[in-house]
C-alpha cells in the first residue's frame, strides 16, 4: 500500500508516519510518500493495492484534486482512500473524483480495518466514509522512508536556525470555534496521544537530527495535566531541546499558572489564533475571547518572556477599512509586527464544506455556491476596494519574502499600501530574528 501526503505545512508528516506504525506492525508491506518534499514514485503507485491520502488542510486537498487524475492512470485497479480532517468535509467532492473510502478523526484503526476488508473482499466493493473519534491506543510513528528532518522547516532562533521535528499529544478539541475545520469532524471531542508514545517519537526524532519539536495539538491545553507531564518529561530528558505549541487564548487566561512552566521547559513560543482584535467579530466566530482578553494574554505571556506568535483572519465578511486600518495601528501600538507572520495580515475567512459558520443566516446570505476548485463557499466584501486591497497585500507579502525582508519591514510596506497619509506609529526595525519562527509561513 501507499500512502501519500501533498502538503502539510512544511513538516514531516506525522499522518503518514502514524498509520505506517499500525500498518506495518500487521505486517503490511507500507510505501510513504510526501510530495511536498520527493516526487511521486511510479513503482509504489503501480504496485499499490491501496492508495491513501492524507488530506489534513485545505491547500493538501487542492494539491491532491490535481494528483488524482495521474494516480488513477497509472493504477486504475488500486482502492483508493482519502483520510484527516478534510476528507469528510469534501466527501462528494472526493468520491466524484474517484476515492471509494473517506476516513475522518482517528484514522490508524479504519486504516487497518480497511486493509483487513480489502484483503477478505478482492473485488473491493464496499465505499463507505466514516468519521471515528474512538479512543486509541496509539503506536510510535514509523518514519522509514520520509525524506529527512533537514529537508522540512527549521526553527529561526537569535540568528540561527534548527532542525524541527513534528509529533502530536492529542487530536480534536473541547471547543467550537465556528471557522475551525476540527469541530465537524470532532464536535468537541479530543483524544490524547499516550506519553510514553509521545516520548518515544520525540527520542526518535531527537537521534535523527531534531534540536526543536513542534506540537501540533490544535490545543495543547485542552487537557492540561496530560500536556504537563509530557513537557515536564520532555524537559527532564532533553534539557537542551526547544518545542512550540498551539494554545488559545482563553486557556491562557484560564491556567496562567502554567506559563512559568512552558518557559522554565524551553518552550520557544506559543502559537494562539487570535484571528481578530474587533469583539463583534470573535463573537461571530465563536471564538471564546474578546480583545480583551488577548491584551491580557500578551500582557501574562511577555511578563514571562514567553513569546506569543498571534496568527489572525484580517479579511472578513465583516472586515471594512477603517477596521483593517485599526487592525495595524494596534500590531504597531503593540509592538507585535516582529511576531506577527507577514501573510497573517493578508489571510482572507475561509468557508469550506461543513464550516459552522454556514449556520448564521446572514452567511448563508452572503456566500455564493460551493466553488469545487477552491473547495470553499466564495464571499465578498460589502465594500469591493476591501477584495482588491486583500489580494494586493497578499502579492506584495509573497514578493517582499521572496526579497527576504524582515518582518516589521514587510509590515511598513503594507501600510504604505492601506494608509493615505505616512503611517505616524513609529514601527520597530528589530531584527525578525529576534523572535522564534518557523521558515514556512503558516497557511491553512
Amino acid at each position: 500500500m501507499l500512502l501519500i501526503s501533498t502538503y502539510e505545512l512544511g513538516r514531516q508528516p506525522f499522518g503518514l508516519a502514524s498509520p505506517a506504525a499500525w500498518l506495518r506492525a500487521a505486517g503490511h508491506e507500507v510505501t510513504v510518500a510526501d510530495l511536498s518534499r520527493t516526487p511521486l514514485p511510479p513503482a509504489a503507485v503501480e504496485a499499490a493495492e491501496l492508495i491513501a491520502f492524507f488530506l489534513p488542510m485545505h491547500t493538501a486537498t487542492r494539491l491532491f484534486l490535481k494528483l488524482i487524475g495521474r494516480v488513477q492512470a497509472q493504477n486504475p485497479a488500486a482502492h483508493l482512500c482519502a483520510y484527516g480532517l478534510y476528507a469528510p468535509l469534501n466527501e462528494q467532492l472526493l468520491k466524484a473524483a474517484g476515492v471509494s473510502t473517506v476516513i475522518g478523526g482517528e484514522f490508524e484503526q479504519p486504516l487497518l480495518d480497511l486493509v483487513a476488508r480489502l484483503s477478505a473482499d478482492p473485488a473491493r466493493h464496499f465505499p463507505s466514509t466514516q468519521i471515528c473519534v474512538d479512543r486509541q491506543q496509539f503506536q510510535t510513528p514509523d518514519r522509514r522512508g520520509l525524506p529527512p528532518l533537514a529537508s522540512y522547516a527549521r526553527l529561526a532562533l537569535n540568528g540561527s536556525t534548527r532542525t524541527v521535528g513534528y509529533t502530536e499529544a492529542s487530536r480534536g478539541c473541547k471547543h467550537l470555534c465556528r471557522h475551525c475545520p476540527v469541530v465537524p469532524v470532532y464536535n468537541g471531542i479530543f483524544r490524547v496521544v499516550q506519553p510514553e508514545v509521545v516520548l518515544e517519537d520525540v527520542r526518535r526524532q531527537v537521534a535523527a537530527g531534531a534540536e526543536h519539536i513542534t506540537f501540533g495539538d490544535p490545543d495543547f491545553f485542552n487537557g492540561p495535566g496530560h500536556a504537563l507531564r509530557i513537557v515536564e518529561a520532555f524537559h527532564r530528558e532533553w534539557p537542551a531541546l526547544t518545542y512550540d505549541v498551539t494554545i488559545k487564548i482563553e486557556h491562557l487566561l484560564n491556567h496562567r499558572d502554567l506559563l512559568p512552566v512552558l518557559k522554565r521547559t524551553d518552550c520557544a513560543f506559543v502559537t494562539s489564533a487570535v484571528e481578530s482584535l474587533e469583539d463583534a467579530v470573535l463573537e461571530k466566530l465563536a471564538k471564546g475571547h474578546t480583545r480583551a482578553d488577548f491584551l491580557e494574554a500578551l500582557e501574562l505571556t511577555r511578563a514571562v518572556d514567553l513569546p506569543l506568535s498571534p496568527t489572525f483572519i484580517p479579511f472578513t465578511p465583516w472586515t471594512t477599512l477603517e477596521g483593517y486600518r485599526s487592525f495595524l495601528r494596534d500590531l504597531a501600538d503593540l509592538e507585535l509586527t516582529a511576531q506577527v507572520a507577514p501573510i497573517q495580515l493578508a489571510i482572507r475567512l475561509l468557508i469550506p464544506e461543513g464550516s459552522l459558520l454556514l449556520g448564521l443566516p446572514e452567511v448563508r446570505e452572503m456566500v455564493q455556491p460551493f466553488d469545487a476548485r477552491a473547495l470553499c463557499y466564495p464571499w465578498r466584501s460589502a465594500d469591493p476596494a476591501l477584495d482588491s486591497l486583500q489580494a494586493s497585500a497578499q502579492a506584495l507579502i509573497q514578493r517582499e519574502e521572496r526579497a527576504r525582508r524582515t518582518r516589521p519591514e514587510i509590515f511598513r510596506k503594507i501600510t504604505e499600501l492601506v494608509f493615505e497619509e505616512p503611517f505616524c506609529v513609529d514601527v520597530p526595525l528589530a531584527s525578525r530574528a529576534t523572535i522564534p519562527y518557523l521558515t514556512e509561513p503558516w497557511y491553512c
